[in-house]
This record gives structure tokens, C-alpha cells and sequence, in this order.
């Protein structure tokens, strides 16, 4: 890159002298103090590539030169090139400016804000807008001029634009036209290679009908980009598609991990998340790699003579927005695997990418292993020496002291451990944490929903007992007179002592609660009265959620504290000990979980000993709790109702 790079080239941020890197979404070259910016930004922002030290597709590095070469940059300062700015005091960072604040805040308002793009005139419908430019970029596509391309994608047009009268998308055209350079940048912006046109035909098929076997062949390298890029990181192969060979699966040279009963339970998890679960957690782990690779070059190729500041380093995933806090939460916390336990996990990503792709069944098979791993370290990667500390040990400041590094491991390691209580977190155990805190919101819509349908069983058997009731007010001859419909007439006697227990069982002042017929049951509380406890569960429980979802941890703990007042109410209409086996369970399910659940609470406290570094995880304890207390609650409210009724 170095020969083609002329020395009139200049970083599109600052102006500096001979940029080493390449931001590949935005079409320009940057020095290394603006892609320290770049980097803190996130991949959905900048996706940066050093121009030397990083592995080029050749189409790639070309189509980021081409865009450079033509101008790209002032796309993304089209106002600035107005003269008023430089009048208004508007003006681009130049290269004596300092990082922070004024070249990051610079950079911030290009790329995050877009502050300084062309913006079309405005139009009461954003979605006819966005779809007439996505109709621009269909037909622009087949041309070479990928500057006009770019400003498309930069106002709106999306690349997976499906065109409802030519029954196909931009990547189509592309390919049918033989613009690899068009290809590369459409992929750049999320197309996808293995979409079917109105046919069944896909771009592969298109650029192989055009003779354009070139394109042909990149085209699938993009399709299994990512599992490539993992497998790359490991082993530093990717897989020979030209012969059908479309993955790679490395295997850990000490596969003692593999052999628990930890990780095979962690490997099933994997296997059983859906499609699209599975798919976002892929493209996090592809997003560490990526940000790990990056910090390996920028380490390698800083002077170390200047001190690699904290604000050059990015320790974890930046927080995408158009993400659950959820997800950016798991994202985040791939930084804390070291060199063994990121690698374990990419291998199980990759050995269940081929089986979903493939189709196959779920197997614990290692027939697909097609490379042992020697070693991790390797010269993808910069690892920590101790590969039982975190990964941001490996970025820490050159300012800090050893006693300094050594306190600052030991309280992460103290963090990590109080966060899930037994010990270093392992891969096995963030795969289940990852698993959970990816279904963290979709938990909260079931928690929701099954209080909503405990909500109307409860008004349903409400009515019942209000009906019961009536019926307990009249007198007994109008008992004698009543239909029923399941049992023979001369049990109406018998039928009628179940219906009085049901309503009055448990009140000593009832006022026909001393008649024969109305003796209560020995065993069990009335219906009446475990609804209306149950009632007042479910109410603090939906209040507790809402706080989740609000984020309002400060509501945890009062929240928890009703929740167990009526919990504690709710076994106390219980026997101490029930005859029925599932009477037993249920209640300790109800009791212990609500003990639990004040225990989690109180974690939210920031003075509690044990409280976590990830306010994520204890909101996702918080949400199990209350849904085994709705689950228990309603269990006993079914075997309450039954049991009285018979």
C-alpha cells in the first residue's frame, strides 16, 4: 500500500502528513491520532484498517483508495466547504490540534452526528425519500463511480434494497455488471451476497453467468466473512473455497475444558439459541476479534518513545445504539475472556455456524475438526502475559507503576470474581450469562405475558368464587333444586359442603363456617384467599419489572421487600407441612425465590460487599427471581382451585 500511496496524501481529518490507517465504510485514510478517535467510535461508526499492517482483500484496499482518490472526504464535509463556515467559525481539525477535546470533538460531529453532510430538503415522508435513493443506488451500480454511490448510502439508501418492479437488489446489478468495486463497497454497507432475486437467483449466480469469475469468487469470501475472520484469528488459515472447503474449525490443543459437563452444557445452550440469537452473538464475537486485531497493530506500530495514553485505548466494545443494553452489556464483557477462554468460545461459534449452515443435526461429533490449535498467542494477537487476567491489562497505560498494574489486576480479578461468585469467569460460564442476558428482554415479555394471563385466570376464578359465594347466601333447598351437570342429583349434599370450603376455608369468623356441610379442608387454604395474596404478588412483581425496564435500580429493593411480605403472607395460609408433594414444592419454589430475590436486590446498593461491577447481571437475577415467584404463585393457585373443587 505504502508504493500507492502518493506523498500528497493527507489524513482526511487533520490534514497531517502520511496516514497509516484507512476508515473503510467512510472512503478516506487517517493518521494515527484520528483513528484513536476512529476506534473509541465503534465498528457501526468507523471501521478502521491499518494500511500496511492489516491483511488486504485486494478489491477492498482498492475500493477505499478509489473513494479517497475521488474525493470521498467531502461527503462528510460538504458544509465545510462552503466559505461561510470558515467565516462562522466552523472549521475542520488541523494537525497541532490536540486529541481530545478538539480533534475528538471534531470527528465525533463528521461521522456520529453527520453534522457536516449535504442534507436533502425535507419531506413529510422519510420513507419515500429513503426508498427513492435506495432506486437511485439500484441503477448507479452498474457504473464505475462509487463516490456517487457512497453519497447515496451516506443519506439513506440501503444496500439490501430489494426493487419491487426489477425483482432484485443492488448487489444484483452490480454483479450481472461486473463492478467488484461497486460489490465490495455495497458488502461494506451490509448487503448480503446470498440473497435471491425474484428467481432464486443470487449475485454469485449473477457474476457467474457474466463470465465475472473474479467476482464470483469474492463474492462467496464475503459471504463467509466472518467465520473466515474468526478462524484466521486462531490458526491464521482460511478455508479454500475455490474446492468447496468453506470453514475451518480449529481445535484447542488442551481440550480439557471441552470434556466438562460445564461445557457441554454451555455447548448445548449455544446449539439451541435460535437462528437470529445466534446470529447477533456471532457478530459480537466478530466485532472482539476485529478490536483485538486492531489493538494488537496499534500497540505494534505505536513510538513508544510518547506514552500511550487512556485515551488512545479502547478496553471493551463502544456501545452501538441501535442495540438492546442488553446486548452491549454481553458485548462488552467478551474484553474480560483471556487468550483460552475467547478462543473456546470462537471454536464452538465456528463448529455451530457449519452445522447450522450445513443443516446438520446437533452433534457433539468432532468429525468436523479440521486443524488443531498449538498455540494462541500468535501473530494475530497481543495477549497478556498472565492468561488469567482480563484483556484490558493488555492495553494499560505505559504510565502505570508495577505495584499500580498489580493492585489494578487484583481488583479486576476481585470484580470478576463477586460477579458470578464462583471464581474467574469462565467461557463455559459467560456463555450461559451471554445466553441469558441476550433473552433478558425477551424474558421481560414472557415474565409480562404470564402475568397478564395469571391476571385474567385470576378474574375468571374471581367470578367463580363470587358466584360460589351468592350461591352459599341462599338456602340449602335451592342447593337441592340446582342442576348438576357432572355429578348424579343425590350428591348434591356432598357437592354442596366442596362449594362452601372453597369460599369461607381459613375464616374463623365466617358465618357458615361451623354448619356440617361447611367444614374446611385440613389441608389446604381456601381459593379465595390464595388469589387475593397472589393478586398482590403479581402487582409488586409488574412494578418490579417496570423499574427494570426504566432502569430504576433504586427501585429494586422496595420493590423486593413487598414482594416478600406477600410471599410470606401467601405460605402462611399454607400448612407447615403439606401432605401434597407438589403443595411442598411449589412453596419452597415461592419462599426461597423471594429470599433470592432480596439477596439480589440488595446488590444494587453500592456500598454491598458483594455488589457486581454489571448492574445487567443482577437485573437479569432480579427478572429470574420474579418469574419463579409468578410461576410458583400460579402453581399454587391451580393445585388450590383443583383440590377444593374435588
Amino acid at each position: 500500500m505504502s508504493k500507492r500511496l502518493r506523498s500528497s496524501e493527507v489524513c482526511a481529518d487533520c490534514s497531517g502528513p502520511d496516514p497509516s490507517w484507512a476508515s473503510v465504510n467512510r472512503g478516506t485514510f487517517i493518521c494515527d491520532e484520528c483513528c484513536s478517535v476512529h476506534r473509541s467510535l465503534g465498528r457501526h461508526i468507523s471501521q478502521v484498517r491499518h494500511l500496511k499492517h492489516t491483511p488486504w482483500p485486494p478489491t477492498l484496499l482498492q475500493m477505499v483508495e478509489t473513494l479517497y482518490n475521488n474525493g470521498a472526504n467531502s461527503i462528510w464535509e460538504h458544509s465545510l466547504l462552503d466559505p461561510a463556515s470558515i467565516m462562522s467559525g466552523r472549521r475542520k481539525a488541523n494537525p497541532q490540534d490536540k486529541v481530545h477535546p478538539n480533534k475528538a470533538e471534531f470527528i465525533r460531529a463528521k461521522y456520529q452526528m453527520l453534522a457536516f453532510v449535504h442534507r436533502l430538503p425535507c419531506r413529510d415522508d422519510d420513507s419515500v425519500t429513503a426508498k427513492d435513493l435506495s432506486k437511485q443506488l439500484h441503477s448507479s451500480v452498474r457504473t464505475g463511480n462509487l463516490e456517487t454511490c457512497l453519497r447515496l448510502l451516506s443519506l439513506g439508501a440501503q444496500a439490501n434494497f430489494f426493487h419491487p418492479e426489477k425483482g432484485n437488489t443492488p448487489l444484483h446489478v452490480a454483479s450481472k455488471a461486473g463492478q467488484i468495486l461497486q460489490a465490495e463497497l455495497l458488502a461494506v454497507y451490509g448487503a448480503d451476497p446470498g440473497t435471491q432475486d425474484s428467481s432464486g437467483k443470487t449475485p454469485v449466480d449473477y457474476a457467474r453467468q457474466g463470465g465475472h469469475h473474479e467476482l464470483a469468487e469474492r463474492l462467496v469470501e464475503i459471504q463467509y466473512e466472518l467465520t473466515d475472520r474468526l478462524a484466521f484469528y486462531l490458526c491464521g488459515r482460511k478455508p479454500d473455497h475455490k474446492n468447496g472447503q468453506h470453514f475451518i474449525i480449529p481445535q484447542m490443543a488442551d481440550s480439557s475444558l471441552d470434556l466438562s459437563e460445564l461445557a457441554k452444557a454451555a455447548k448445548k445452550k449455544l446449539q439451541s439459541l435460535s437462528n437470529h440469537l445466534f446470529e447477533e452473538l456471532a457478530m459480537d464475537v466478530y466485532d472482539e476479534v476485529d478490536r483485538r486485531e486492531t489493538d494488537a497493530v496499534w500497540l505494534a506500530t505505536q513510538n513508544h518513545s510518547t506514552l500511550v495514553t487512556e485515551t488512545t485505548v479502547v478496553p471493551f466494545l463502544p456501545v452501538n445504539p441501535e442495540y438492546s443494553s442488553t446486548r452491549n452489556q454481553g458485548r462488552q464483557k467478551l474484553a474480560r475472556f483471556n487468550a483460552h477462554e475467547f478462543a473456546t468460545l470462537v471454536i464452538d461459534i465456528l463448529g455451530d455456524a457449519k452445522r447450522r449452515q450445513q443443516g446438520s443435526p446437533l452433534s457433539s461429533s468432532k468429525d468436523n475438526v479440521e486443524l488443531k490449535l498449538k498455540t494462541i498467542n500468535n501473530q494475530h494477537s497481543v495477549e497478556s502475559q498472565d492468561n488469567d487476567q482480563p484483556d484490558y491489562d493488555s492495553v494499560a497505560s505505559d504510565e502505570d507503576t508495577d505495584l499500580e498494574t498489580t493492585a489494578s489486576k487484583a481488583n479486576r480479578q476481585k470484580s470478576l470474581d463477586s460477579d458470578l461468585s464462583d471464581g474467574p469467569v469462565t467461557v463455559q460460564e459467560f456463555m450461559e450469562v451471554k445466553n441469558a442476558l441476550v433473552a433478558s428482554e425477551a424474558k421481560i415479555q414472557q415474565l409480562m405475558k404470564v402475568n397478564n394471563n395469571l391476571s385474567d385466570e385470576l378474574r375468571i376464578m374471581q367470578k367463580k368464587a363470587s358466584r360460589l359465594e351468592k350461591q352459599n347466601s341462599t338456602p340449602e333447598s335451592d342447593y337441592d333444586n340446582t342442576p348438576n351437570d357432572t355429578e348424579p342429583d343425590d350428591t348434591g349434599s356432598s357437592r354442596k359442603g366442596r362449594q362452601r370450603s372453597m369460599v369461607w376455608q381459613g375464616d374463623s369468623a365466617a358465618p357458615n363456617a361451623t354448619e356440617p356441610h361447611a367444614a374446611p379442608s385440613p389441608s389446604l387454604p381456601s381459593t379465595e384467599d390464595v388469589i387475593r395474596k397472589t393478586e398482590q404478588i403479581t402487582k409488586n412483581i409488574q412494578e418490579l419489572l417496570r423499574a427494570a425496564q426504566e432502569n430504576k435500580h433504586d427501585s429494586y429493593i422496595p420493590c423486593s421487600e413487598r414482594i416478600h411480605v406477600a410471599v410470606t403472607e401467601m405460605a402462611a395460609l399454607f400448612p407447615k407441612k403439606p401432605k401434597s408433594d407438589l403443595v411442598r414444592t411449589s412453596l419452597r419454589l415461592l419462599t426461597s425465590s423471594a429470599y433470592r430475590l432480596q439477596s439480589e436486590c440488595r446488590k444494587t446498593l453500592p456500598g454491598d460487599p458483594g455488589s457486581p461491577t454489571d448492574i445487567q447481571l443482577v437485573t437479569q437475577q432480579v427478572i429470574q427471581c420474579a418469574y419463579d415467584i409468578a410461576k410458583a404463585a400460579k402453581q399454587l393457585v391451580t393445585i388450590t382451585t383443583k383440590e377444593n373443587n374435588n
